[in-house]
């Protein structure tokens, strides 16, 4: 569905109305939507279509995945969040999982981004370049 210039920008400005401080607010979220639906404003289809788009891309951006080849430490997993929160900011959902296909090091991925520094990637690369 192909929504027009003015409902793009409405969700838009509905979006960062719900995120104060960089931070998305649920609750802001909701009483967003409530409203939105309660007035029925001209495309508001549209509108909400585009604000659940806007939403979903802050949830995947403000998500962390974190995998080793083996468990890390309390002290490495507070290391590891130190320095994503450093570089991303407040409000980084993490989570740390074991993927022993990996052989060694980490493997991120902060929504789009994805730093691979593990063994496997690296011997992908050597083979890669022969």
């Amino acid at each position: 569905m192909k929504i027009s210039k003015q409902e793009r920008r409405e969700a838009k400005q509905l979006f960062q109305s719900c995120v104060p401080g960089g931070i998305l607010d649920e609750s802001k979220v909701r009483q967003a939507v409530t409203a939105v639906i309660a007035q029925k404003p001209r495309g508001y289809a549209g509108i909400l279509n585009h604000f659940q788009r806007l939403i979903k891309l802050e949830i995947d951006r403000r998500t962390a995945r974190v995998e080793s080849a083996v468990t890390l430490s309390v002290a490495e997993q507070a290391a590891v969040q130190q320095t994503l929160t450093r570089q991303y900011g407040p409000g980084l959902n993490l989570s740390f999982a074991q993927n022993s296909a990996l052989i060694g090091g980490l493997r991120i991925q902060v929504g789009s981004d994805v730093y691979d520094g593990s063994v496997k990637a690296r011997l992908e690369a050597l083979r890669e370049s022969f």
